[in-house]
């Protein structure tokens, strides 16, 4: 997965981190069910500052902590009318970066991904999950309406599915997610932790540059329709990644039969 070289493990209440390398990993740490909770979320927002503001970043990839699952939602204390106008802003403070992040994210899912969990996972570019994960928005059963997901589910899965899962709170196993689009990879258990390092290897060996380029024309281009996409296509192209060393050498080094040495500008 990486060379274990530059490690660092910065150190907060709810959640680990480790970087190692172009990877930063942050996993929730409260099992079983790793509620998200407002300390929880002002160490998320902390987390991604810190991957943010390292330039060496370019994967960062959640994971939950325990054998449960990954994450059951935000904590059902933090929906009170004493806490919740503090608890919403915050928790989106973090999905604000990451719907703006350069770096490529990446989620494994195990066991529960419900409410808040999943609308982490969903902001992931890349989800991998086990067969026996289960997904959900369960918000209504409690009154509630899930705010970051009535915006992400309609665009990753349709409206029709999504209006589904957030109007009657049903989950839905690891296989429909994936055949919706949900999620990328499925596999067994034991299986999760090869997957995931054969993923990060193979983004992490890419140029760094290049992953953060391409990142952010995908950010930039969706939505729009297929001319007008194509012409800011093709103009960040030839004007933005073309000039970077990095393109330079992949085309360079294939044409000579040798591994690209990357340069990451």
């Amino acid at each position: 997965m990486t060379d274990g070289q530059n490690f660092r493990a910065d150190r907060y209440l709810a959640i680990q981190t480790e970087r190692r390398g172009p990877l930063y990993s942050i996993v929730l740490n409260k099992p079983p069910l790793n509620i998200i909770d407002i300390g929880m979320m002002k160490d998320i927002h902390a987390a991604l500052q810190n991957a943010e503001s390292d330039r060496d970043v370019s994967v960062v990839v959640f994971r939950g902590a325990g054998e449960k699952g990954f994450s059951a939602g935000v904590s059902i204390q933090d929906h009170t009318p004493e806490k919740i106008t503090e608890m919403i802003p915050l928790f989106h403070s973090s999905f604000r970066l990451l719907a703006k992040t350069e770096k490529v994210t990446v989620a494994a899912i195990h066991g529960v991904c419900l409410g808040g969990g999943l609308e982490l996972a969903s902001l992931c570019d890349l989800v991998v999950a086990t067969e026996d994960a289960q997904f959900g928005q369960p918000e209504i059963k409690l009154g509630q309406f899930p705010p970051v997901a009535v915006i992400l589910l309609p665009w990753l899965i349709g409206y029709r599915k999504a209006a589904e899962l957030i109007l009657t709170g049903a989950s839905i196993g690891a296989r429909e997610a994936q055949s919706l689009g949900l999620v990328n990879r499925v596999v067994p258990a034991p299986q999760l932790s090869q997957c995931l390092d054969g993923l990060l290897g193979e983004l992490t060996s890419q140029s760094r540059s290049t992953l953060r380029l391409t990142k952010r024309i995908l950010s930039r281009l969706s939505g729009l329709d297929f001319d007008r996409a194509l012409d800011e296509s093709e103009r960040f192209f030839l004007s933005t990644l073309a000039p970077t060393d990095d393109a330079k050498e992949g085309v360079a080094s294939f044409l000579q039969k040798r591994p690209p040495q990357w340069r990451h500008r």
